[in-house]
């Protein structure tokens, strides 16, 4: 956005689309201050022909995902499918990765945020780079301010969230498979009370780690303000506190608190109602790191404080799914911008907020994949999206019945008690966290008996199409938690997990996208909600909905000791499952 002037200044139209999409590279290098240190940014500047001061065009920031560099594919990707379609494009490493200096700090908006802003006063023409390079050929709305938005994801997509926060310049941003609060991404508590830390990924938390840690064997030459001397070697002493505190599966008030207040203090959940550009988000149904939940509540925030915000749910995310031109979804590595409905929706949102075209049409509020509707049949890619206002709201009440029935009547519940209990080691598996980001075969989700319940609906008379995250009400008696947790560790309460499989007819069960929400029950004295993670999925015709809580599982630090866990269910008290359905 561009900031206000006392009278109009006059400024050159927009370049149109390169009509021979040629463009040119330039490698360049700043240096920028962020966070109180001098920091190199490797970038690479990409100018379409025929743009110059005459005839300028909007520009185009993008930055890698977290452990990779400009030359990604995915990233110089973006430089060059703008660039082709007439758009300047900088593509460049993020702090801490590639070439580009300092320590990797979480895209924090203080440090990742204001070196980008500093791209941003190159791209207006009050900065050069390192070697005296100056652009004057980028559209501006005032004489320091240019036409510029943002495209990445995943680390590369919070990063616009941040720098959008300090500098208002930014005009519009496309954060993809991103997250929203890294204290819910990296430790998750789905009960309704997030004062309460939860179940760490492990496998998440210590991959991403070790990629960070290893940066020498990716980049034999490390600059030295890539290293740190206090703790761990390539992260700010900050994150890496928080690593160490959630590796130790233990939660003292104190490290708890500290930890909570600086994964949020570089989550968009604590700025944005700083962010004022108009922005286009896109999760990934098949993401176990950033769940469609993260994007919700980003989503819900800038709807609520005014800022111009529109959601698409696509299917692939960090965790896998339908990617690619084949599977009709957007590949910024293939350039399917003209042939996929993201990729659509995306050249929409730049044509209106960049090239100020007010007859672009960005599209409805809210689109969702259906993963059940094929891309080749009637309305290619664009037919397997369904619009919708809103995201749906929860419409249809499941209960958990004693005789392990999941029933759509509170008369039809039986009383009855049942037990499950954990043992010391996970006995639950829902997916090995890294498998599906690099492509690798998991093997199927499971349960042990006797460590699990769980309530089967019968089976479905029409198709079911859930859409969002489901809630339940539940309630437990465990007698040895409820001696310990007031112990002053939080480690010390009860942890479970949540979720729904779809059985089919022949006895298939399929856990929807592996997705699973832990929980750390606040106090098992008391009722406890809890949010699952969001699906779309369409339960077919014959096939049985079911609701599972287990004691453990393998992706995720569970319980400190065995807590045996009853769930009693009469008529009137029982657990009560909500489900966002579209009819």
């Amino acid at each position: 956005m561009g900031a206000a002037l006392a009278a109009p200044l006059a400024f050159a139209a927009p370049a149109p689309a390169s009509s021979t999409g040629q463009y040119t590279v330039t490698a360049l290098k700043f240096t920028v201050e962020a966070g109180g240190r001098s920091c190199t940014v490797d970038a690479d500047l990409y100018r379409p022909a025929g743009v110059d001061a005459a005839h300028p065009a909007p520009a185009v920031l993008s930055t890698n995902g977290f452990g990779g560099s400009k030359s990604d594919g995915g990233t110089a990707a973006a430089g060059k499918a703008f660039a082709e379609r007439g758009y300047v494009g900088l593509v460049y490493s993020g702090l801490g990765f590639g070439k580009s200096g300092c320590l990797i700090s979480l895209d924090d908006p203080e440090i990742d945020g204001k070196a980008a802003s500093g791209l941003v006063d190159f791209l207006a023409g009050k900065r050069a780079a390192d070697d005296g390079t100056t652009v004057d050929y980028v559209t501006k709305d005032a004489r320091s301010d240019p036409r510029v938005g943002m495209i990445g994801g995943s680390y590369g997509g919070a990063i616009q969230l941040a720098t959008a926060a300090v500098d208002h310049r930014v005009d519009a941003l496309v954060p993809m498979i991103t997250w929203n609060d890294l204290s819910y991404s990296l430790d998750p508590n789905n009960a309704a009370d997030r004062s309460v830390p939860g179940a760490s990924k492990w496998q998440w938390m210590n991959g991403f780690y070790l990629i960070g840690e290893g940066q020498p064997l990716l980049v034999p030459s490390l600059d030295p303000s890539r290293i740190n001397s206090l703790g761990c070697l390539h992260f700010v002493t900050r994150a890496c506190e928080t690593i160490r505190t959630l590796n130790s599966g233990r939660y003292p008030a104190d490290k708890t608190a500290a930890l909570q207040e600086y994964a949020r203090s570089v989550s968009p959940v604590s700025y944005l109602s700083r962010v004022k550009a108009p922005t286009l988000l896109i999760q990934g149904q098949a993401d176990s790191l950033f769940n469609l939940n993260e994007a919700q509540a980003t989503y819900e925030t800038l709807r609520k404080q005014g800022t111009t915000a529109k959601m698409i749910w696509q299917s692939a995310g960090h965790s896998g799914g339908l990617s690619g031109s084949a599977s009709g979804e957007l590949s910024l590595s293939e350039g399917n911008l003209e042939t996929s409905y993201v990729g659509r929706r995306v050249l929409a949102w730049f044509d209106r907020y960049l090239r100020h075209d007010k007859g672009a049409d960005t599209g409805p509020s809210f689109a969702y994949r259906q993963d059940w509707v094929p891309v080749d049949g009637a309305g290619g890619p664009n037919g397997a999206y369904a619009t919708a206002s809103k995201v749906p709201a929860l419409s249809q009440k499941l209960y958990l019945s004693g005789d392990g029935k999941l029933v759509d009547n509170r008369t039809k519940v039986a009383r009855g008690s049942r037990e499950y209990r954990n043992w010391l080691i996970p006995t639950s598996h829902s997916e090995s966290s890294l498998a599906g980001l690099i492509g690798l075969p998991d093997r199927a989700p499971h349960d042990t008996k006797g460590t699990y319940l769980d309530w089967t609906s019968e089976p479905l008379t029409a198709p079911v199409d859930v859409v969002g995250a489901p809630k339940a009400t539940l309630k437990v008696v465990s007698p040895r938690t409820e001696k310990v947790q007031n112990s002053g560790d939080a480690a010390d309460k009860l942890v479970l997990f949540a979720k729904l499989y779809d059985i089919a007819p022949d006895g298939k069960k399929t856990l929807v996208h592996r997705l699973v929400a832990p929980v750390r029950v606040p106090d098992v004295t008391k009722p406890f909600t809890v949010s699952l993670p969001g699906i779309v999925h369409r339960y077919e015709t014959g096939h049985k909905l079911q609701f599972v809580v287990a004691a453990s599982d393998d992706a995720y630090v569970g319980n400190r000791g065995v807590k045996p866990v009853t769930v009693t269910s009469a008529p009137e008290d029982t657990g009560v499952l909500r489900l966002p359905v579209v009819r």
